[in-house]
């Protein structure tokens, strides 16, 4: 019998073994790595190895910063809502973050809870010498937007955002617009000013006109009702119509139509393109688009579709992953 040596056959392992290895040996030598701020750092000075672990720890927190601030910034936000214009389905103290990314790619759907930004206080500063807001009488400290005041405005509306006063800017050049404001007379008086003010061709801006000022947004949170080209309008009863039908959307819900200061909705109302008729669905505690008009596309910010706070409440909301819309 003719002898030769035996060779040991060893069994390869299986795929998964294969990559698991191969991903804990990368892991391995990365871990080996310095930070590369130290990497850097090290071409030019000699480093001791406490500010090494000094210089990791800042760059991790750096890291984790511009991490958090690309999520608020592009994804998510999240923001707790202090009135009860929402009640039942937001109530005061919620918590919740706010898609804001999906909808990019998709508009918001009407009985979907949004969230705007939403002009609330806009105070002249500063007129500029021989500029048409000088010869129209405006003065500083005058409001051309206060809190809750539905009755001031320009070209006879409230101004829910700067975009929608910049349109009404362009839409009047070469003629007068009129600018309805809230002068302080006393700490304790003040009174509705109107007055008309001519518009320079190719004016778009207060600035155009001669008009320094401060202005102060607010993110709101209302129901999405109806949507550019629709007409809406709440019925005998609260209910809502739809272009002149009933809306199965929200056969559940009562909305006021009267009410003062009341003017959008009552009567059939067309939403402008590119523009939201909102609600709350507290509609006897919610200063919406009954009020103060419709909110430009521009000005919306996504849907609520996670609460966190409180813990009895705690999971999907507004439609997302199954839940309910109301």
């Amino acid at each position: 019998m003719r002898k030769g040596k035996v060779r040991s056959q060893e069994k390869r392992p299986s795929w998964p073994v294969r990559v698991w290895r191969w991903y804990w040996e990368r892991r391995r030598r990365r871990a080996k790595k310095p930070p590369w701020a130290v990497r850097l750092l090290r071409r030019r000075f000699a480093l001791s190895p406490k500010t090494e672990r000094i210089i990791g720890w800042v760059e991790t927190i750096v890291e984790v910063g511009l991490l958090f601030w690309l999520i608020i910034t592009f994804v998510t936000v999240r923001m707790t809502v202090p009135t009860g214009s929402m009640i039942p389905a937001i109530i005061p103290g919620d918590s919740f973050f706010v898609d804001i990314i999906s909808y990019h790619f998709r508009s918001p759907a009407p009985g979907s809870i949004v969230v705007f930004w939403f002009l609330e206080e806009l105070k002249i500063t500063g007129i500029r010498a021989g500029s048409p807001a000088e010869e129209a009488g405006l003065q500083v400290g005058d409001y051309v937007v206060a809190p809750g005041r539905w009755d001031i405005g320009v070209g006879g509306e409230p101004v829910p955002s700067l975009i929608t006063l910049s349109r009404r800017i362009a839409a009047a050049q070469g003629g007068s617009l009129e600018f309805t404001v809230l002068r302080q007379i006393t700490p304790r008086e003040a009174q509705v000013v109107s007055t008309w003010i001519k518009i320079p061709s190719g004016a778009r801006s207060l600035k155009d006109l001669g008009i320094d000022y401060k202005a102060r947004s607010s993110r709101y949170v209302k129901r999405l009702v109806a949507v550019g080209g629709q007409t809406v309008q709440i019925g005998p009863g609260g209910k809502i119509y739809i272009d002149g039908e009933p809306s199965p959307i929200f056969a559940d819900m009562t909305y006021a139509r009267t009410g003062l200061g009341i003017r959008y909705g009552v009567e059939p109302t067309r939403v402008p393109e590119g523009h939201y008729f909102v609600l709350g669905d507290n509609t006897l505690n919610s200063y919406d688009s009954r009020y103060w008009g419709f909110v430009p596309k521009e000005e919306f910010i996504g849907c609520p579709f996670f609460r966190v706070w409180p813990f009895s409440r705690f999971g999907p909301m507004n439609g997302y992953f199954w839940s309910s819309l109301f």
